[in-house]
């Protein structure tokens, strides 16, 4: 069967915004789904899927399923598929959300959230996952593209949320006021029937700044959520007795399946931590947790803090979001055991679709494609590289990128096969080699960063005249954002102001994308048409380093 004539089911979504904003279908990348263990039916809802059968068929409504690392909230299955129903009916009986609604979820990572996530998409609702550090001009983008009507936003951070405009009906959630989501929740039903959405209907978007600084925006299907858990799940095999951890925030596609999906989908349990670092480490002592999501920085920071945790209960780690450079997986082993799990996933595809595990981990490789993944180096004509030759990878998946109404499809997409942007080689077994981004995007502690994002805040500073931002290599984080700034002609370059400008960043956009390096300028190098060449500035950091 040719997979982009499946069968189609009947959507359920009343509101068609998310249907009318697809990329035509011309521009979508091929969609493998031949495989029989990707086979879906026509009608599905994925936190249904997920949550209901996890208590009705699996009689596992008794066991743990989210644990708060702080360990003020702990729910079974059974508990959140009640939470989840009870939101569902706050959201469609007091909020009016209609199947196709985009929900905006502004949260940290908390077992209040997860059950929102889930409760916003068994009634039929596009969740909009938002990370925390997000300021108000940055939610706005989200709210103004995604055209939402209805937010539910962790009652800590809603300062920020209550500075976006426009007719958004926000609820907080995790207070105690008489508004609050949970209290209301507790008055309703907990029972809920999930709207028969079709395995195509959208299910989630998710925000990806790209190299541009301008938001595009993904969406993922229900078959999709339901689709990386059989993709990655064989890969690192984990068990019902596992407990999960990690510290990619719920909005980033990596956090989602490996904190929410993927233990769900075998009945384990999973801790969540709202902060990297000691909390960070310390929940994973507290709760003896197993199986841990992060970023190389991390695992990194395990090596050199085992002395002060014990984090003897973990038996599995899976890397992603950045490269995993092979000093890092080795130093790794060597203190904690452990032959970490490389990955490379993008939110276009929405998480991982190429790694290895066990005897086929190569270090330094990031391993093999996945259950119903092609993946291939080709050259800037799509013409197939040679083994051992560098080229952009190309990759034709299960899932594949459609932006909401967005030229760059056509840049992501090309000949059915998407375009991460990243520069590989395979070698002559099929193992696929990371060598670099092939764009601006700056990759540092696993967060991805747009350097013009960075500019343009710069830029608003009434002290900057012209700025340049580019990634600098770095040992602990990969790298970090250095930014070369030309001053007004009524200011003058002093520490104190690179401090000052380094603050202005860290609260006009999230603070983790600051110049964490800043150097005043007299001139930026540039072509005769005026572009900036930022090669002259990458190689000038590097010979200086």
């Amino acid at each position: 069967m040719n997979p982009q004539s499946l069968p189609t089911g009947f959507s359920a979504h009343v509101d068609t915004f998310t249907a009318e904003n697809l990329p035509s279908r011309d521009l979508w990348p091929k969609l493998n789904w031949n495989d029989p263990a990707l086979a879906y039916p026509t009608q599905i809802n994925a936190a249904s899927f997920l949550l209901d059968r996890a208590v009705s068929e699996r009689g596992w409504g008794n066991r743990r399923c989210v644990i708060a690392g702080q360990g003020d909230l702990e729910l079974t299955y059974g508990e959140l598929l009640a939470a989840a129903n009870q939101i569902a009916n706050v959201l469609v009986e007091d909020l009016g959300l209609v199947p196709g609604n985009r929900v905006l979820l502004h949260c940290f990572n908390h077992p209040w959230a997860v059950a929102a996530w889930l409760g916003i998409v068994k009634a039929g609702g596009v969740v909009v996952t938002t990370m925390p550090l997000l300021r108000a001009n940055e939610l706005q983008k989200t709210v103004d593209k995604a055209e939402i009507g209805i937010a539910l936003c962790d009652a800590r951070l809603m300062e920020e949320m209550s500075k976006v405009t426009g007719d958004v009906e926000t609820v907080p959630f995790g207070g105690s006021g008489a508004e609050d989501l949970m209290v209301r929740a507790a008055s309703k039903s907990d029972s809920f029937t999930a709207v028969p959405t079709a395995a195509d209907d959208v299910a989630l978007l998710a925000f990806t700044s790209g190299t541009t600084g301008e938001p595009k925006c993904t969406m993922h299907f229900h078959r999709d959520v339901l689709a990386i858990a059989d993709m990655f799940v064989p890969v690192f095999q984990p068990f019902e007795n596992d407990i999960f951890c990690g510290s990619p925030p719920l909005a980033f596609t990596f956090g989602l399946g490996g904190l929410v999906i993927f233990p769900m989908k075998v009945g384990a349990a999973t801790v969540l931590t709202e902060r990297p670092g000691p909390e960070f480490l310390s929940a994973i002592e507290t709760h003896g947790a197993s199986v841990c999501f992060t970023a190389p920085t991390a695992y990194r920071g395990m090596v050199s803090s085992r002395g002060e945790y014990n984090l003897s209960s973990l038996r599995t780690g899976v890397s992603a979001g950045e490269t995993l450079p092979e000093p890092t997986w080795t130093s790794f082993y060597e203190e904690m055991g452990i032959p970490l799990i490389d990955g490379i996933g993008a939110t276009e595809l929405l998480h991982i679709f190429i790694s290895a595990s066990g005897d086929d981990i190569r270090p330094g490789s990031t391993g093999l494609p996945l259950l119903g993944v092609e993946a291939a180096v080709v050259d800037e004509e799509m013409n197939p590289a040679p083994d051992g030759e560098v080229g952009l990878l190309a990759v034709r998946a299960p899932t594949g990128c459609r932006y909401l109404a967005d030229e760059r499809q056509s840049q992501y997409v090309r000949n059915g096969w998407n375009i991460t942007g990243d520069a590989y080689l395979r070698d002559q077994d099929g193992y696929f080699w990371y060598q670099a981004r092939a764009d601006d995007m700056i990759i540092s502690a696993g967060y991805n960063i747009a350097g013009p994002e960075v500019e343009a805040s710069l830029l608003r500073h009434p002290d900057v005249a012209e700025v340049a931002v580019i990634g600098v290599p770095d040992e602990t984080r990969t790298q970090v954002v250095r930014a070369y700034v030309v001053l007004g002609q009524h200011a003058e370059a002093s520490d104190g102001l690179a401090s000052e400008l380094q603050d202005f960043v860290k609260n006009d956009i999230a603070p983790y994308k600051y110049p964490r390096e800043l150097e005043f300028v007299a001139e930026l190098p540039r072509t005769q048409t005026g572009k900036v060449q930022r090669y002259r500035l990458r190689e000038q950091a590097t010979t200086h380093r």
